[in-house]
């Protein structure tokens, strides 16, 4: 008995589930028909929100590289003064004994 009780009930659900689909494929028919323009407006919208996240994703590329260049363009700058600071100490630094400055000097 348990045997044709599922035969039945999937034979009723297989049905149901043929009887929707028809329903869903006519309503979908009706509405291409009726609106044609609907489905340009919404490849319109679809081409609109595609071009603005290009667009977004452009902004965020340009960015990207404006920090970088003004990143290197302070490590260049740092560099520069690195050497101009570097070549300060020395000169302020009084000169060793052992140095060639030390023995050209006249106070010896």
């Amino acid at each position: 008995m348990g045997k044709q009780y599922n035969k039945v009930q999937k034979r009723r659900r297989r049905k149901q589930y043929f009887k929707r689909r028809r329903e869903q494929s006519k309503s979908n028919m009706a509405v291409k028909k009726s609106s044609g323009s609907a489905s340009g407006s919404a490849k319109k919208a679809a081409k609109k929100a595609a071009k603005k996240a290009a667009k977004k994703a452009a902004k965020k590329t340009a960015k990207k590289a404006v920090k970088k260049a003004a990143k290197k363009a302070a490590k260049k700058a740092a560099k520069k003064a690195a050497p101009e600071v570097a070549g300060e100490k020395p000169a302020e630094s009084p000169a060793p004994e052992g140095s060639p400055e030390g023995q050209d000097s006249p106070a010896e």
